[in-house]
């Protein structure tokens, strides 16, 4: 059970401000969301995570594609691979990329996706 906040000033409704305390996402998870953000906070990796929600790429088709260089690309997916927003694997001597199959994944395509005013290509 969480530690109950005494708050110097009541601005709202006790029982509502107790409610949304409550709420409050653990620091761990604050963590992982704010480590997500950071690296979608780049437009070049937000492009490239985009992308790679909606198809699988090489490194050199995800350049042609976003019209960067590969070491370029190469250097934003292994940031995006580092913190779990992107998944990789081998087929013969080419490496494939796409985005991870997680929630948090999901979550931050769909904020992406209602931001923008876009949606999914079928």
């Amino acid at each position: 059970m969480a530690e109950k906040i005494k708050l110097h000033h009541q601005h709202q409704d006790a029982e509502k401000e107790a409610n949304i305390i409550e709420q409050m996402p653990d620091d761990n998870t604050i963590e992982t969301v704010s480590k997500a953000m950071k690296q979608l906070g780049d437009p070049s990796r937000l492009k490239i995570f985009w992308l790679l929600c909606h198809t699988e790429e090489c490194v050199l088709d995800i350049a042609d594609i976003v019209k960067m260089s590969s070491p370029a690309v190469s250097h934003h997916l292994k940031i995006l691979k580092d913190s779990g927003l992107v998944a990789s694997r081998r087929k013969g001597k080419e490496m494939l990329y796409k985005a991870a199959n997680i929630r948090l994944v999901d979550l931050l395509h769909v904020t992406i996706e209602t931001v923008a005013e876009v949606t999914c290509p079928r």
